[in-house]
Parts: structure tokens; sequence; C-alpha cells
């Protein structure tokens, strides 16, 4: 089980290699509701998104084989996998499914990986992954239900509980690393809230069923919060430390994408605006007084698809 130490090293092992994120305090109302938001603008990390933290952490934390890493991928982690590769010189080999935006691909190609695209999901994407592991024995980096890749983006909360009061967070929830990361830190002290997209639900429906189970998938934020199954990790996590789990249309998201666009000039892909979604939509309304934290966790995005 993860531990708030293990988040600790994780924060010093990967300190020379990350940005530490601001935090912006606003007027909530453009966002509905009436008290002020502390937003962690985590999409401003290396690579686009808070998953450079994770990447770091698994490459700096273990051995390098020759062959170097591979990862499967909806963008972001694909992303920070190419980036932190780079960064230590090791070579990469990324796979990620047809549904990948071209910005994120583009992303990809940028930072020297080896890219292969197939496949319609993630899953395809990480089964060619696994293949290619065991055939060369590259060091796999999972995108969320890995221990390292968990320290590594509960680094996140960690920071966060720095830089801003709080009593509850808002996160969004793809495979569920962010999310596991952020909890094990919090440990009950801040409310942990997951979002999920209503078509892309594996937590809440893993929740539900006391197991992990799979889901279909099928949201415009799929192709960075489009995880089939949360894994075994993420839910023993999630079971101890997430509060509740909410869903969110896929219309409130793009609501949330352009709220942010008209009132801070922020461009987040529609991932990066789940969280938020979950206020603009009204499925999680504070209380009085209530301190809420939002974050905002990526901006792959092209800005021709923002919508305005």
């Amino acid at each position: 089980m993860l531990q708030p130490d293990d988040i600790r090293a994780a924060a010093a092992r990967i300190a020379p290699y990350i940005r530490r994120t601001p935090v912006l305090e606003v007027e909530g109302s453009p966002f509905g509701v009436s008290a002020p938001l502390s937003l962690k603008l985590e999409f401003m990390q290396h690579a686009g998104s808070f998953k450079a933290r994770g990447a770091f952490n698994t490459l700096l934390s273990q051995p390098v084989p020759p062959a170097g890493v591979a990862a499967a991928s909806g963008g972001n982690h694909g992303i920070a996998v190419a980036h932190a590769a780079r960064a230590l010189g090791h070579p990469a080999r990324i796979f990620v499914p047809e549904i990948s935006s071209p910005a994120k691909i583009a992303a990809i190609r940028e930072r020297g990986a080896h890219l292969v695209v197939g496949g319609a999901r993630y899953a395809d994407a990480l089964a060619a992954c696994v293949a290619y592991e065991a055939e060369s024995g590259a060091l796999p980096i999972h995108a969320y239900d890995a221990w390292p890749t968990m320290a590594g983006q509960g680094t996140v909360g960690l920071e966060w509980e720095e830089q801003a009061p709080l009593d509850t967070v808002l996160v969004a929830v793809g495979g569920g690393g962010l999310i596991g990361g952020i909890a094990a830190w919090f440990g009950g002290r801040v409310r942990v809230v997951g979002v999920e997209p209503e078509g892309s639900c594996c937590l809440s429906a893993s929740l539900k069923a006391g197991v992990p189970i799979d889901v279909t998938v099928e949201s415009i934020a799929a192709d960075s919060l489009g995880a089939r199954n949360c894994g075994p990790r993420v839910f023993e996590v999630a079971r101890r430390h997430v509060d509740r789990v909410v869903l969110v249309p896929d219309e409130a998201i793009r609501q949330a994408q352009r709220r942010l666009w008209h009132s801070l000039r922020v461009a987040a892909e529609p991932g990066g605006a789940a969280a938020l979604a979950a206020l603009v939509s009204g499925r999680y309304v504070p209380t009085p007084g209530e301190r809420v934290g939002v974050l905002l966790c990526g901006a792959n995005v092209s800005l021709d698809t923002i919508p305005v």
C-alpha cells in the first residue's frame, strides 16, 4: 500500500526534473459556485500534464535496461515518458490508440520516442505494449496502476497542501493513478472527490461493484480519461481514501473548457477540464465556507478544438 513516506521520497527524487506548479485563487462564480476556488495549474508541468511526475519517479527509482522503456498511453503518459526518457538518456517506445489526438501524437514524436499507433482504445495499445516488453526486455512504465507511478503523481497533493488551505479537492479520474496518489497523501485529512465522464467511469463502477471491473469507454475525454479498468492498486487506495466519485456529462466538460478559456484564457484539454465540470454541472455542490481545490491536470490540446 502506498504511504505518505513513499510520496515524500518521490518528491525529493524528482525535484530536479519537474516544475512546482502554481496555485491560482479565483472567484468561483464563472464556474458555478459563489465561493473562491483554488485551481492547481498542473497543466503547466513539463510535457503538459501531471504525468511527468510519475514517469520521472519510475525511471529514477529502478535500473533501466539497454532496451530502454515502454509505455502504453492515450497520449499524456506517452508524452511524459518520452520527455523523461530523453532527459535521462534512455530510448523509449510509446504505444497509443487511434483515438489519440494529433496534438498528443505530435508531442510524443517531438520528444524523440519511437511511436506505435494502433488499436481502437487504450486497452489495445496496452496489449501491444505488453507484448513488446516481453519480447524486448524494456522497462514497463504503467500509466496508473503501479506504485512508482502513483507515488510520483501523489506529489501533486504534497505540493498543493503546502500552497493552499483545502477542505476538498476535485480530481479527474482516468485509470486513477493521480487520484490514488493524491488520496494516499492526504489520507483523509482533506476530502478527495473523483470526477469521471459518464461514458468513461471505471473507478466509480469498480467501487460500486466492490472489485475492479471493466467498463466500456465513450467520451470526448477518452484520450486521457479512457481506461477500461482501474486496476487493483488504484482500487485499494481509492476504496480507503477517496470520499466519492461523481460523474459528469461530456457537455459539462465542454462547458468547463469554454469557461476556462473565456474567464482565464486557459486552454484545457477535455480531461484537464473534467474536475471543474463537476462544479459547472452541479454534480458537486460545495457547502458554505468549504475551501475547494480543483486540479487542472492537462493542456495537450489543439486550440482549434477548444469550444468557444
